[in-house]
């Protein structure tokens, strides 16, 4: 299949590109028409936290189930200052009216909204569960808008449903040293601006595909950027690998469209593989059973999809556009994409001054075809020979001292793993917001007036029967007041039928701290259970603290089954691919530091705050979702990597026979294009840690390092220390597994006789007729 579809698409190649630019722009056209409907719910179904947001559903009107921020006020003359308690309390008329706001709870109505000082206040502003994120937005909006100009009154605005999203951009910056790391790496404009086309193209569509799947399943509001980050950076490594193999095919004398053929039925098979591994990984995040959760899962995996699908059909139509220029810069197109790459560092800075960078970059191209200094072509440096590379003789070093390497390499990966053994899974509250936005300010606010508890407070709800008396309930309370870690208690307060009951509850501590997590759990296992039967009513702890705690726990549980179902799943298809159980069973293992030195790194830098001068955050738990994520990502372009060097090793291998020779040509044949690669998405991943929002910054720094360590310790150390040492035994297999084990063949066979290689079909003098070493 592959040997054909290169050829086809490249003498189809109008066709092709004719296909993408209507099927991108319809995508978008639809996408903007329809319009999208990000949104979150943290419930489960099952889950004590769910149960109690359905009695408040049914008894109080959803009162308490829905999302709830708050409009946090300080007033120096105090909050009952009539001028204050006027001006406020028409806000909150004005927000109790406005489209999706489901209630406003003022302070003037309850007094324990009021702090015992009496400069500080708060509403509770609730919308339903399932509201659209930009109806929440346009409220904070329209509530900033109308703040009154009082002296000494002070208006914030606090919770998730009010924290303003900002958009990132350091993408722009990822992409700008992406297009300087490709020129320097290849020295041919072509060959960078094809990769780069090929992703922003599958990206393009993927945004557009996250837009119309918000409006099916629940995807939440970062998604589409979550989409860009992984898909910009997978979808330039994707098209590189089969730039760089066309490239190799032209310099053996190939012409285009056979070096096309060659490439996609070698360099192709490996994107292939290496995508569907992801897709698939992230598809297993769908059996979290988290709505959210799910939609993220889908889009990231539809983005990678797409790159996938546009490196395997755009790709060749454009190589056969570009013919052999590829191998050809010219001075305009190297000034040109210098300009683009400085206007794309404005971009991402936000400095607007740099964005006539786009402009001249347009003129000089233009220019340059009639400037005759601009139309001359940059001269390159002939390629060294193979031996003379520095990944061959560094191969060559590693093969003399293989254990040493292998030990130090080792060793390096578990100390930066160390970290994990603390490693606590749960969701981060306001406090990591940059002080100098509102949720953050309001969170202060909310703190240094009431404590930290009221910015994450829990719910108690129960079903009783009708005409029960309220005062009977009084046992709930004392239980309540009596526990070390909750400062207020106000209930119990009966529905309007006298079906239900309700009580809020204000922890001690904030809501991501592991005391309130403690507190939830000893409410559920020691305190209630005690009342409930001494009562008759079954207590539910609810609220969105406690439904995140439940969250958290189920990601948690099924955690290591994801990991396994990953790990089981990348064993045997490499053991397929590769026919051997050494070389998948050490990638396993080697994948596994390296991620883990990632998850190290994580926990060390935000969960413990190393640092946090530097990278902007206080310390935190990490994100329950954020492991999984980053295990599927990570795991496949470990795969993709492994993959692409071991299919050349292996190739090495058949057509020499010699082991210690196959690791050292395959590693120089692919040093270049892997540290290229990995270059690459370290700095489009490492770009995101420069972004306020901490999940960015998180899964930036997640992805780069486990990339990072992945390029450098496990493939240019790891991978030969241990090759070297187990020699030919890298390719053992069981005669009875050799022969029940389907062929995957990731890499291609060119010697067919209709379409002879350069050698005439003959791949070397290896032991090609036993494709593998096996034994009983």
């Amino acid at each position: 299949m592959f040997a054909k579809l290169g050829p086809w698409c490249h003498d189809r190649r109008w066709l092709v590109v004719i296909v993408w630019i209507v099927v991108l722009i319809g995508a978008n056209v639809i996408a903007s028409s329809v319009g999208d409907d990000y949104r979150q719910d943290f419930t489960l179904k099952g889950s004590e936290s769910t149960a109690g947001f359905d009695i408040l559903e049914s008894g109080f009107q959803g009162q308490g189930a829905g999302q709830t921020g708050t409009i946090v006020f300080t007033a120096d003359q105090g909050v009952d200052d009539p001028e204050v308690e006027a001006a406020m309390s028409a806000i909150f008329d004005d927000v109790a009216g406005m489209e999706g706001v489901q209630q406003v709870q003022s302070p003037y109505d309850s007094p324990d909204l009021i702090s015992q000082d009496g400069t500080t206040a708060y509403a509770n502003v609730e919308f339903p569960q399932d509201t659209d994120f930009e109806v929440m937005s346009d409220v904070r909006d329209e509530i900033l808008k109308d703040v009154p100009e009082i002296d000494g009154l002070r208006v914030e605005l606090g919770g998730f449903v009010f924290a303003e999203f900002e958009e990132p951009t350091s993408e722009a910056l990822g992409l700008a040293f992406a297009i300087v790391i490709l020129i320097v790496a290849f020295g041919s404009v072509l060959a960078m601006g094809l990769p780069v086309a090929v992703a922003l193209v599958g990206i393009g569509i993927g945004g557009a595909g996250v837009i119309l799947f918000s409006n099916v399943i629940e995807v939440p509001e970062f998604a589409p950027f979550i989409g860009v980050m992984i898909g910009l950076g997978v979808g330039i490594d994707y098209a590189l690998l089969v730039v760089t193999r066309h490239r190799e095919q032209l310099h053996m004398g190939n012409d285009v469209r056979r070096s096309v053929m060659i490439s996609m039925d070698t360099a192709g098979r490996s994107v292939l593989f290496a995508g569907a591994t992801v897709v698939i990984s992230l598809l297993g995040m769908l059996f979290m059973g988290i709505g959210f959760i799910q939609g993220l899962a889908v889009t990231a995996a539809i983005t990678v999809a797409l790159v996938v699908a546009a490196s395997l059909t755009l790709l060749p139509a454009l190589l056969g556009f570009a013919g052999m220029n590829v191998e050809r810069t010219r001075w305009r197109g190297l000034i040109a994409a210098a300009l683009v790459a400085v206007g794309l560092v404005g971009v991402g800075l936000d400095l607007a001054p740099l964005m006539v960078a786009f402009p001249l970059a347009l003129v000089v191209f233009v220019l340059g075809f009639f400037v005759p200094p601009l139309k001359r072509e940059v001269q390159h440096r002939p390629p060294k020979p193979k031996e003379d590379t520095l990944a061959w003789r560094w191969s060559r070093v590693i093969q003399h001292r293989p254990w040493p390497f292998a030990i130090a390499g080792t060793l390096v990966l578990l100390l930066l793993a160390a970290p994990v053994i603390s490693l606590r899974l749960a969701f981060s509250d306001e406090s990591n917001y940059p002080e100098d936005t509102t949720t953050r300010q309001a969170y202060d606010l909310l703190v240094d007036g009431f404590g930290e508890g009221f910015n994450g407070p829990l719910f108690l709800a129960a079903e009783v029967p009708e005409g029960t008396d309220v005062a009977s309930l009084a046992a709930v309370n004392q239980a309540l007041e009596a526990d070390p870690e909750v400062v207020a208690v106000l209930g119990p307060q009966p529905s309007e039928d006298g079906s239900a009951v309700r009580w809020f509850v204000a922890p001690a501590h904030g809501p991501q701290t592991e005391v309130t997590e403690e507190l939830v759990q000893r409410l559920r296992d020691d305190v209630l259970p005690p009342v409930e039967e001494s009562t008759g009513v079954d207590l539910k702890v609810t609220g969105i603290v406690a439904a995140n705690i439940d969250a958290s726990s189920l990601m948690s549980e099924r955690l290591p089954i994801f990991f396994g179902a990953v790990l089981i799943l990348s064993f045997l298809l490499l053991m397929v691919v590769f026919r051997s159980l050494l070389v998948p069973l050490k990638a396993v293992i080697m994948n596994l530091l390296s991620i883990g030195a990632a998850y190290g790194i994580m926990v060390a830098l935000y969960q413990w705050g190393w640092f946090g001068s530097v990278t902007g955050v206080a310390p935190a738990p990490i994100e329950p979702w954020m492991p999984m994520m980053l295990f599927a990502i990570v795991f496949g372009l470990s795969m993709d990597y492994e993959v692409f060097l071991l299919s050349r090793i292996r190739e090495e291998w058949l057509r020499t026979g010699d082991s210690r020779t196959s690791v050292a040509n395959g590693l120089a044949a692919t040093a270049k294009v892997i540290t290229a690669a990995a270059a690459i998405m370290v700095v489009v991943f490492g770009s995101f840690i420069l972004e306020n929002d901490r999940t960015f910054k998180l899964m930036g720094t997640g992805l780069a390092t486990a990339i990072l360590l992945d390029a450098t310790i496990v493939r240019l150390l790891l991978v030969p220390a241990t090759m070297e040492l187990l020699g030919d035994k890298n390719w053992w297999l069981p005669r009875w597994l050799d022969r029940i084990l389907p062929n995957i063949d990731v890499e291609g066979h060119y010697d067919d006789e209709d379409d002879a290689g350069p050698t005439g079909g003959q791949r070397g003098t290896g032991p090609e007729q036993q494709a593998v070493p096996v034994g009983d």
